[in-house]
């Protein structure tokens, strides 16, 4: 009997000190009845990033030639999940934030066909443990969780959260659509939504950034919150896409 193939995307920029543990993390959630497989999207990484990919050994390395930004390194990672047949898949960041303990509580819907794409989110549960992010960030997430349910009805309790997971039918539709601009995640709520997609939210604890620095800065805030609002209005015009 085939085993249910599910994959982990993970995209990477300058992340050499963070990746190794981040692997060992997912590591732990492997189960023998399932196959599962990390596959790493290296954006053209200034740092040793590569190397240490290649030293682990334990992922599929696809090297981007140049740097692209994050929607268009995790949209390779779908486009390499479907071509090679998985079942499931999950978007999870290189930093160290998310907790790969997650990521079983997130299958279970999918596997279940309770929903299509299953965001975690730090934010569901009144309890306070774990990072909620700068206060900054907490009102651009307050901001976009406001305009998206303005333009769909939809209303995300993480519109910023980047630990994602998606059936197969969510995951052929995001390698042909996915956001391919620097922050895709609250673009593709709408994209998702608007496209039919069931969208569930599940309770996660997140961390800090483990090691490195974030590459959004007070002044790249701003830049990311016109940005997205533009991507987000534009996509609230587009017709439904026909085909995925």
């Amino acid at each position: 009997m085939r085993k249910t193939k599910i994959c982990v995307i993970i995209p990477c920029y300058n992340e050499a000190e963070n990746i190794s543990s981040v692997i060992d993390d997912i590591m732990t959630v492997v189960a023998a009845e399932e196959s599962w497989q990390v596959i790493t999207v290296n954006d053209c990484s200034a740092d040793n990033t590569l190397r240490a990919l290649e030293t682990d050994g334990r992922s599929i390395v696809l090297d981007l030639p140049c740097n692209l930004g994050v929607g268009a390194a995790v949209q390779a990672g779908f486009k390499y999940a479907v071509k090679n047949d998985f079942d499931f898949a999950f978007k999870f960041d290189g930093d160290g934030q998310h907790r790969a303990a997650s990521l079983r509580k997130m299958l279970q819907p999918l596997k279940n066909n309770a929903a299509d794409l299953v965001v975690g989110s730090r934010f569901l549960s009144k309890n306070t443990e774990g990072f909620q992010s700068t206060p900054l960030r907490r009102f651009g997430i307050r901001f976009f969780r406001l305009l998206i349910a303005a333009l769909s009805g939809c209303k995300p309790s993480d519109p910023t959260s980047g630990l994602r997971g998606y059936n197969r039918k969510s995951m052929e539709f995001a390698a042909r659509h996915y956001p391919s601009f620097d922050y895709p995640e609250p673009e593709e709520l709408l994209l998702m939504k608007r496209n039919g997609f069931s969208i569930l939210d599940i309770y996660t604890r997140m961390r800090e950034r483990q090691n490195g620095v974030s590459s959004i800065c007070f002044m790249r805030s701003i830049y990311y919150m016109l940005k997205v609002t533009f991507a987000i209005m534009m996509v609230s015009l587009r017709p439904k896409e026909k085909e995925y």
